[in-house]
């Protein structure tokens, strides 16, 4: 084996300490026979790892139970504020909630999939149970197939070949050619319907946010009950908002790209 190939292994005890992590993250909290189990590991070398993530302060322990530390909470929101976009986004995604009472996220693309950065309520919110931080197959929402419109071909053939079209719900597009054919709806008119596809009974429109490239960045999406948010409302009234909403963000991003203007307040 050359040096090379040694080089691009994987380190196997970093990945188990990720999957840990993981594994907190979706079960909520977990004893370390749990873990073992899960894992198909010795108890001996999990408990190796979860005192190196203790001592790290990246997890935590109570009622024998293992818990993500707050610790990580740091890293997540560092990782948000070194985005552009963001700052340039948040205001318009406040004025979004506040002009049409609907929820309103902001998300980036993150390798193959979505990232939920930032939300805003209207008045008249649907509950779900997204949440800031959680990932998303890009395909399942509005705005995950804002940004999978605006990629080069070999990039869309990229995350269909990797992650597939898992289906969410009976209404998730989950043929390869039907999305293709969206996809190049949604470049002619400019936003994505997301159909309960991600939520039975939700309906959703979504855009692409570009940066100074053209390369898609991210994208807002404007969600709410089908039975509320259907018809000309979904059709016309809110992409005409979004799209407003859009080019100002795009205005913030080509001033500070050409070193006229910082984030904005």
């Amino acid at each position: 084996m050359s040096g090379n190939e040694r080089s691009n292994r994987p380190v196997t005890t970093t990945e188990t300490s990720i999957r840990i992590l993981e594994l907190l993250k979706s079960n909520g909290g977990m004893s370390l026979a749990e873990l073992a189990d899960e894992l198909d590991m010795a108890r001996s070398t999990i408990h190796r790892h979860l005192l190196t993530l203790e001592n790290n302060d990246l997890i935590g322990r109570a009622d024998g139970e293992y818990h993500l530390g707050l610790r990580l909470l740091d890293f997540g929101m560092r990782a948000r504020d070194r985005i552009d976009f963001y700052h340039a986004a948040r205001p318009l995604v406040d004025r979004l909630a506040a002009e049409t009472d609907e929820k309103v996220w902001l998300v980036a693309k993150d390798g193959r999939f979505s990232v939920h950065l930032y939300k805003a309520y209207g008045d008249n919110p649907l509950e779900t149970s997204a949440r800031v931080g959680q990932r998303r197959y890009l395909h399942q929402l509005a705005a995950g197939k804002a940004i999978l419109s605006q990629l080069p071909d070999e990039e869309v053939r990229d995350v269909l070949d990797h992650c597939g079209l898992p289906e969410q719900t009976e209404h998730t597009i989950t043929e390869r050619d039907e999305l293709l054919d969206e996809l190049d709806g949604i470049r002619d008119r400019g936003y994505a319907f997301n159909r309960g596809e991600s939520i039975t009974g939700l309906n959703a429109v979504g855009a692409p946010i570009r940066d100074a490239d053209g390369y898609p960045v991210g994208a807002i999406s404007i969600s709410g009950p089908a039975n509320r948010v259907k018809g000309d409302l979904l059709r016309e009234e809110l992409p005409d908002k979004l799209l407003a909403a859009i080019d100002e963000i795009h205005i913030h991003l080509r001033y500070a790209s050409n070193g006229e203007g910082g984030r904005p307040e």
